[in-house]
């Protein structure tokens, strides 16, 4: 949104910039706050919180800002009111705190980052959400608290799903259909381990687990889920469709988008003509690589004509397409749409339509735990919301710390009653009360949820 910069500038001039605080201070944060330090005038980055104190203050002594430690809120908000950059190992301490706008989930943690996100919309706290595995799992809840809270709930922009919603909204306002949101893939291998990944960890200074999450399905299938959510679209089946252009070798060269769309077409006509709403899926192989892609349809025979004149081809389906996703670059903008306009970037349209199951990643035995996304013991499959609930299959952002207590053979999904997940969380009630909101009676562990 060009608009976004103009009103920033008038921020600066009024010396009232837009104020930010980060949960985090992984690779993400550090480049989000970067990125608002250097390129955006009318916003700061006044606050950091992270459990590692050394971190958190990396991230503004990197920029050359001397931060002031914080161990409670009298001295958070003293730092706040003299000007200071504020650092905290607890990110609570944020929601309370005054003269912060809007608060940047970047940690990619579950528990830890569902406590902080829910303190931080209670406190009435702009929430923008760069942690899609959180969102995945819990979002349209957290978008029923934010709105009580008269808050913005939003994913970031320049990660694939805010980038597609981008899309979404700009074939709309043409008077486009979108029916397909798709990303494009390089590499699909649901056996990828922190040990498989160290190279490609150590080369972009990731962690090996997070690193395995991006080439064993589990990060793409959080980031359809969110764009799923945030329109109302589905899967076509499990896992999605996911056509390889690339002959399994991810060295082959890459086939230009428009080529591979065709492969959609069969899916979409059956989904289509049984009233479906539109799904989302990617593809593996196709250029431009990094990029997403979102596939509509045009009912007005004078606009199609017209679409086939500006070189869109004849339909029935047109590809709009973004050749970049950039990411930390990007997430100062949703920021500024949130505070200034009150607009999310993308947000879940209503309850979860569809989620990302737990399947095991090797046969898994009594007593081995979930350790991590992207970890040894399972990949995220992305599923309909309404397979998970009769299944009674476990989202992998639960199972996430869950001790198995059965066997469970390689590649089965994981439900409820295979494992025992830790006691007194906080993501397990807001998932316990998502479930009664949006689908009250239904069964989950054996406990009846229902609002009534």
């Amino acid at each position: 949104m060009i608009i976004v910069d103009t009103a920033l500038k008038k921020r600066e001039a009024e010396g009232r910039p837009v104020t930010v605080a980060i949960v985090g201070a992984g690779t993400q944060a550090r480049a989000i706050a970067r990125t608002i330090e250097i390129a955006t005038p009318g916003m700061r980055v006044v606050a950091v919180a992270n459990r590692t104190r050394a971190n958190g203050e990396a991230v503004f002594t990197e920029l050359g800002l001397d931060p002031v430690w914080c161990p409670d809120g009298a001295a958070l908000d003293a730092a706040l009111a003299a000007g200071a950059r504020a650092v905290t190992g607890d990110p609570l301490l944020l929601a309370g705190a005054t003269g912060i706008d809007a608060v940047i989930e970047a940690t990619g943690s579950m528990e830890y980052a569902a406590r902080a996100v829910l303190a931080a919309i209670e406190g009435g706290k702009h929430l923008i959400q760069v942690n899609a595995e959180l969102d995945g799992t819990i979002g349209p809840i957290l978008k029923v608290k934010a709105d009580a809270a008269g808050v913005v709930y939003t994913a970031g922009d320049g990660d694939q799903p805010g980038v597609m919603m981008n899309l979404v909204r700009f074939m709309e306002g043409i008077g486009v259909r979108p029916v397909l949101c798709g990303s494009i893939k390089g590499l699909y291998d649901p056996y990828r381990t922190p040990d498989t990944q160290v190279s490609f960890a150590q080369k972009w200074g990731l962690d090996p687990a997070m690193a395995a999450s991006f080439a064993d399905g589990t990060k793409i299938s959080f980031e359809q889920t969110v764009i799923a959510n945030g329109t109302g679209m589905k899967v076509a089946r499990r896992g999605m469709i996911g056509p390889d252009f690339s002959g399994g070798d991810p060295y082959a060269p890459l086939v230009p988008l428009e080529e591979t769309t065709s492969a959609f077409a069969a899916y979409l006509d059956a989904h289509l003509a049984a009233g479906g709403p539109g799904f989302v899926d990617y593809v593996i192989g196709a250029r431009p690589g990094p990029g997403v892609f979102v596939i509509g349809t045009m009912e007005d025979a004078r606009q199609r004509h017209f679409l086939n004149y500006y070189k869109m081809g004849p339909g029935p389906y047109y590809c709009f397409y973004t050749p970049f996703h950039l990411c930390h670059f990007e997430v100062p903008g949703s920021v500024a749409r949130a505070v200034l306009f009150g607009d999310a970037t993308l947000t879940p349209l209503a309850g979860p339509s569809v989620g990302v199951i737990a399947l095991a990643k090797k046969d898994l035995a009594p007593g081995d735990v979930i350790s991590a996304l992207g970890g040894f013991e399972a990949y995220g499959m992305i599923e309909n919301i309404e397979t998970i609930r009769a299944e009674n299959l476990i989202p992998l952002g639960l199972a996430i710390g869950g001790r198995v207590n059965r066997p469970i053979p390689r590649d089965r999904p994981i439900t409820f009653a295979d494992i025992d997940v830790p006691e007194g969380r906080t993501i397990d009630r807001l998932y316990a009360e998502q479930e009664a909101v949006f689908a009250p009676s239904v069964v989950v562990e054996e406990v009846v949820y229902d609002l009534s």
